[in-house]
């Protein structure tokens, strides 16, 4: 696109294959714009809520996924559209910076968009719906903080924690066992979390999984699963007090880094070769032996030979275990990953208080258990069942939010009010979906929970998605995290505020 100028000195613009090009500007740009958005968020809106609809979804290369959960279903979809990408972004930044309410930051967004376009068809200017529902979302987020209530938790309290984390897996899925599944979620991130600086390092928690069994068989592993067996089906299956070295260095000969070639004539050559190749072998294995260890975790692979010798020398041993779980073994074990036999010292080995193997199952899958490490700060959790997943979450602020933005909108005088009325509106979306998802009459019980939270100025009022037959989220220990919900409004409302700022979008024509 270019800038010129004609002989009068009136400015035109010179698109670059203009005849390949569609142009929209102004008011259509942003209601096309709007409509992309709107459809994005339109996909996801029946999937909110713990009575949310699934959906079916196919990789091109055949892998099916059946989620309700906001950022997975974005992040398979095939995007084209500049908007559309935008919105998939807004789940994946409230994905990375909360991990919850993907869903309903999305939904959140579209709301705001269609009330955004009622506006513009009325003429407000979009720089000032903008910044109308910049203010509404100030008041909404401080709003928030003032019906927040605080509860202390500690390494021995979690209970409250457990009530937060149950919320998240309301579904029909892990239903039967959220409980047990909240536990084992909180006391995972519990031992590794710094509790003095706040701070969770989530990489050491890791997450594995095997079908068959049921979900209440999920368990946590104070340690590591390594995915493998001994090398050797004679080797012990159980070892305590491991010390063990962790090599990224082969069970083999080396091979010279030259063009080589061996002639072979004789017996008695080939019998050299291989007494050679056999020392090389014992070498290795007494320097693992002179060190201590008791079980030595391998990154590449040894031959049958190599197998045999370790066996009769009472070492056992794993081959080909992957960099990160090689990594995380080190983490939990205190050990250090040695790249070379000759740098192997005591100091070096990582220390497990039981290391074992155990079988699933009629097909005897074997996976090896880390456990009662030096350093108890990385754990595992261990799925089980034929289906992991993990559900959006029971939602229930929007309304005493909307609310209060309501009320807060006589004050301001200017053409930002009607703004801050449409995102007050916009907030009734998320109640009204829920309802709506869970067979419930929308417009008829959102008005009913509206008018009952402004009559009794409580605002734990919400929509009794489960037909408990209690309104008060509190009674239903339905609870969400305070930042999780000021994030959905602050980040909706920006992707809002950026849309609504495109006046001009020059795209190729499809053929």
């Amino acid at each position: 696109m270019a800038l010129a100028f004609d002989e009068y000195g009136r400015p035109f613009i010179i698109l670059k294959e203009q005849d390949q090009k569609t142009r929209l500007r102004g008011i259509e740009a942003q209601k096309a714009n709007i409509a992309a958005g709107k459809a994005v968020a339109r996909i996801l809106q029946t999937s909110l809520g713990p009575k949310g609809m699934d959906k079916i979804l196919q990789s091109p290369d055949g892998d099916v996924t059946i989620t309700n959960d906001g950022a997975t279903i974005l992040e398979q979809m095939d995007v084209d559209n500049q908007i559309a990408k935008l919105m998939v972004e807004l789940s994946r930044s409230q994905d990375y910076e909360i991990g919850d309410g993907t869903t309903g930051v999305v939904v959140m967004a579209g709301a705001l968009l269609e009330q955004a376009e009622r506006l513009l068809e009325r003429g407000i200017h979009p720089i000032r719906i903008a910044e109308g529902y910049e203010m509404a979302s100030k008041i909404a987020v401080e709003h928030l903080v003032h019906i927040s209530q605080k509860f202390d938790f500690g390494a021995t309290n979690i209970e409250p924690l457990v009530q937060t984390c149950m919320t998240t897996l309301s579904s029909k899925i892990v239903n039967r066992c959220k409980r047990h599944l909240a536990e084992i979620s909180v006391k995972a991130v519990i031992a590794v979390a710094d509790l003095e600086r706040k701070d969770v390092n989530l990489d050491m928690i890791k997450v594995e999984g095997k079908v068959g069994g049921k979900l209440e068989d999920t368990e946590l592993i104070y340690g590591i699963i390594v995915d493998k067996d001994m090398s050797h089906p004679q080797m012990p299956k159980q070892i305590e007090d491991a010390k063990i070295a962790i090599l990224t260095c082969p069970f083999e000969p080396p091979k010279p880094k030259t063009k080589h070639k061996v002639e072979i004539d004789t017996v008695e050559k080939f019998q050299t070769l291989r007494l050679q190749e056999q020392k090389y072998f014992d070498d290795m294995v007494q320097k693992c032996k002179d060190v201590g260890a008791t079980l030595v975790i391998c990154q590449w692979g040894f031959d049958d030979e190599a197998n045999h010798l370790l066996m009769n020398r009472n070492l056992p041993a794993v081959r080909w275990v992957g960099g990160v779980e090689l990594e995380l073994i080190a983490i939990a074990t205190g050990g250090r990953i040695v790249p070379r036999f000759q740098e192997l010292t005591p100091e070096k080995l990582g220390r497990a208080g039981m290391v074992r193997e155990k079988s699933f199952g009629t097909t005897k899958d074997k996976m090896l258990y880390i456990e009662h490490c030096a350093n108890s700060r990385a754990v595992t959790i261990f799925i089980r069942g034929g289906n992991k997943m993990m559900i959006e979450e029971t939602k229930r602020t929007e309304i005493s939010c909307s609310i209060a933005v309501e009320a807060a909108a006589d004050k301001y005088p200017g053409v930002e009010q009607y703004a801050i009325r449409g995102f007050a509106d916009a907030l009734d979306s998320v109640p009204m979906a829920l309802a709506e998802n869970s067979g419930l009459q929308p417009i008829e019980t959102l008005s009913a929970v509206k008018s009952q939270q402004i009559k009794e100025n409580n605002p734990r009022y919400g929509i009794d998605c489960n037909d408990v037959g209690t309104n008060d989220m509190r009674q239903q220990d339905v609870f969400e995290t305070l930042i999780g919900k000021q994030q959905q409004i602050l980040l909706a409302t920006q992707v809002v505020k950026m849309i609504l700022k495109i006046d001009d979008v020059i795209s190729p024509s499809e053929y």
